[in-house]
């Protein structure tokens, strides 16, 4: 296997290596499969077209087609001129699967499912940064550069998995790296032929022949620090990006950060750190205004969404299959005819600042009436935006059963089904043992899961001393339940997750609901739901009644009246007639003005203000265009380091191209020189020049010859009447720059190659250019005041 091919090998296996950062994210990761094939479709054009040989710009553009033309086929063949070639309705559809992706990276919590969005931009991604790589690897022969995108990559998966992408992750991208590193030494090396030990070429330390046989080569160990430092960079990055996981709320990180950076209460993820945000707010807006029969709206909660999965630091939702919203929803899991319940109608109106993916009911919902687009989430019964429908200026109307059951009927409810055990009692072994230590303790002499659940609530709400405080940041780490509870200061995010936690500890189905309070009566009758109204709540299942809010949180929410001592017993009824006690049709809300009084503004007598409830219409998660800035700017700050090289390796390439000019040849070699620590002369002749070069770069035979070769040729051109043209000037300036290789030392050569002494004339140049700009713009401004000033007319 040549070189070449072998380093294009090590290119397409390092970006893939890389890329193993990404699997975590997604599930099930088959991606991977139409990644390294599109890749390999793009390294083998690659191949041949250097073996052609094309021009560099030329193999490039040829890849890109290839790319392009694959990911065409595999995800838009149906839009695509004869089921491959793109046109217009390719590039739509790709916009609308990169938009959709984008919503789904939003939605859905980590690891999220492999939808046709997400993969196009996982397997675009990673084909773009293959590209590069190959691109800067093969066909530049620049392989540590090629370690920045491969960086970029590892650094976007950790930031987008809260840094947990994990060593394993880790080490396989920078053994990747180190690969290509190798490919590259090792086809360098052979490019030299066989080398001998012997004496010094030169008196010069570090040569790069020395003797004995012990001694590694400079491009070795160069490669191997730019691999450390690279490696180093990979470390400290991720810990530089936000954390992002699957969310419903804001945009919010996916974790917050307690007390010194461990964590000394509980995770929280984006709904309930937007939700935090939410409660900080200075000033109350209205979200929401909703009218309803229900007698009593005290325990009217508006649901969002169930938190069901606990992994010991955080709640988080599941990722569940949707369906259409049907006519009439399922009866509530576990509710028995034999509870009392009431059927409420309530009519909604979203303020139009609030966009949010999830919309907002009373729990259980019987059927619900929207327009849009919208899809139904049976096992939570919540409804989702799909296709970017939000909440924005919604209006809804929810019929709800008002389910309530006695303390009796708690107390004697059976055992929950093996299917609701299974699932919803799962906690992970890295849960401290005082988390269900406390639990037992608090719950000593209950008889029964109700009786627990009770003593729970009591315990947060009223008896265990704890103080509710908006300011408690949501920390990590699996100590954090333990902390709260030792510490006993937090606000509802910290007592539902503590509660649900400590509940399946004890064997009781438990999850964690986000939402809304009921909100604020107002004058004319309708309900207010302001901003600082979002609220967390534990929902524990018992045979027979459901899923059944609890509320922990002191000084938040109302108790439910089947936990207070007073509840009254008696014998179930079946369904009742709707209240008609309040008109269930919305009324339009009262407008704000500028007479609005204080009092009246804080009654919310003023009509809805411009809302925002702390979510996006993303529907959470991260925002794209904040992941896209994100992306760009660290490849920016990693590309800052490289301009010096760039602009070199451009000018080189520009001067030297074709047959090359003389003078244009003769100036690539002073600059070559002076990047080796030969500083120009301008004052001395071409001959005396080449002798000069010669002597301060202490360059061989072969080199010394072509220096002074190429000078006879510049005094040709300048001087002679009729100057005969010279081949082989650019095959001796590369002859002269490889003498300035050899006997230059690692910190010379690694100068010229990183931080090239003459691209100071790129500083020059715009500095010239600024002062002809500078010099034009002042003779124009001095020729408009001449024209606007009339002369004085001589009598």
């Amino acid at each position: 296997m040549s070189g070449r091919a072998r380093l294009t090998l090590a290119a397409w296996g390092a970006t893939l290596m890389a890329s193993g950062a990404l699997l975590p994210l997604v599930k099930p990761a088959t991606w991977i499969f139409t990644a390294a094939f599109v890749l390999a479709l793009v390294s083998g054009v690659g191949t041949l077209a250097r073996r052609a040989p094309l021009a560099r710009p030329l193999t490039l553009l040829a890849q890109f087609a290839v790319a392009l033309l694959a990911l065409t086929v595999i995800f838009a063949r149906e839009q695509a001129i004869l089921w491959f070639l793109p046109g217009p309705q390719v590039f739509t559809r790709a916009a609308d699967l990169f938009a959709a992706g984008a919503e789904d990276v939003g939605r859905y919590a980590i690891p999220a499912p492999d939808t046709e969005g997400i993969r196009l931009m996982l397997v675009g991604g990673v084909v773009a940064i293959g590209l590069l790589v190959d691109t800067l690897a093969v066909t530049f022969r620049k392989a540590a550069p090629a370690g920045l995108p491969l960086l970029a990559l590892y650094s976007v998966a950790a930031g987008l998995s809260g840094g947990g992408a994990g060593w394993l992750w880790f080490l396989l991208a920078a053994s990747g790296y180190l690969l290509l590193l190798l490919a590259e030494g090792r086809d360098r090396l052979s490019q030299w032929g066989r080398v001998f030990g012997g004496a010094q070429r030169s008196a010069r330390p570090g040569s790069s022949v020395a003797g004995g046989g012990g001694t590694t080569f400079a491009p070795a160990r160069t490669g191997r620090r730019i691999g450390a430092v690279a490696m180093g960079v990979a470390m400290v990055v991720p810990f530089a990006l936000p954390g992002f996981t699957g969310g419903l709320i804001g945009n919010g990180d996916g974790e917050g950060t307690g007390g010194e950076g461990r964590g000394g209460t509980i995770s929280a993820v984006n709904p309930l750190v937007s939700l935090q945000d939410n409660l900080r707010q200075p000033e109350d807006r209205e979200v929401l205004r909703y009218r309803t029969n229900a007698r009593d709206t005290s325990g009217l909660y508006l649901r969002l969404v169930a938190l069901d999965q606990f992994d010991g630091t955080s709640w988080k939702s599941s990722a569940r299959p949707i369906e259409a919203v049907p006519k009439q929803l399922p009866w509530p899991d576990g509710l028995s005819q034999s509870v009392r319940i009431t059927e409420v109608t309530s009519n909604f109106v979203a303020s139009e600042g609030y966009e949010q993916k999830w919309l907002p009911m009373p729990y259980p919902a019987g059927s619900v009436d929207i327009d849009g687009r919208w899809r139904y989430e049976p096992a939570g019964r919540m409804l989702v935006g799909d296709d970017k429908q939000t909440t924005k200026g919604a209006r809804y109307t929810v019929s709800s059963l008002d389910v309530q059951p006695t303390s009796e009927q708690l107390a004697a409810a059976g055992d929950a089904p093996e299917k609701i055990l299974r699932e919803y009692t799962k906690i992970p072994a890295s849960l401290p043992g005082d988390v269900k230590a406390t639990a037992l303790q608090v719950t000593k002499g209950a008889s029964t899961d109700y009786e627990q659940a009770v003593k729970l609530q009591e315990w947060f709400a009223r008896d265990g001393g704890f103080r509710y405080d908006v300011d408690v940041e949501s920390g990590t780490g699996v100590q954090a339940i333990s902390r709260f509870l030792k510490d006993k200061e937090g606000f509802c995010v910290h007592f539902s997750f503590s509660m649900a936690a400590m509940a399946r500890s004890l064997g009781i189905p438990a999850r964690v609901a986000v939402g809304f309070m009921p909100g604020t009566t107002q004058t004319d009758g309708s309900v207010s739901v302001g901003i600082r109204d979002a609220h967390a709540w534990p929902e524990l299942y018992f045979e027979g009644a459901g899923w059944t809010r609890f509320e922990p949180t002191p000084s938040r929410g109302s108790t439910p009246s089947y936990t207070r001592d007073s509840t009254p017993s008696g014998t179930a009824t079946g369904p009742a007639q709707p209240s008609q006690s309040a008109s269930a049709q919305p009324s339009a809300a009262p407008s704000a003005s500028a007479s609005c009084t204080p009092q009246e503004r804080r009654l919310g007598d003023c009509g809805p203000e411009e809302a925002v409830a702390g979510a996006d219409s993303s529907g959470g998660g991260p925002n794209p265009l904040t992941v896209l800035l994100i992306v760009v700017g660290v490849l920016a700050v990693l590309a800052v380091p490289l301009l010096p090289l760039l602009w070199r390796t451009r000018v080189r390439a520009r001067r030297l191209g074709g047959a090359g000019a003389t003078l244009a040849v003769w100036q690539e070699i002073l600059d070559t020189a002076w990047d080796h620590g030969v500083e120009p002369d301008e004052s001395q002749t071409p001959r005396r020049t080449a002798a000069r070069i010669v002597r301060l770069g202490e360059l061989g035979d072969e080199a010394a010859d072509a220096v002074h070769r190429v000078a006879r040729a510049v005094e040709e051109t300048l001087y002679a009447p009729n100057p005969r043209p010279t081949s082989g000037l650019a095959e001796d300036a590369a002859r002269i720059r490889a003498g300035f290789h050899a006997s230059a030392d690692r910190g010379t050569r690694l100068r010229a190659l990183l931080a090239p002494r003459s691209a100071a004339r790129l500083r020059w140049s715009a500095a010239a250019r600024w002062s002809e700009t500078a010099t034009s713009w002042s003779a124009r401004r001095t020729a408009l005041l001449t024209r606007a000033i009339p002369r004085p007319h001589r009598n």
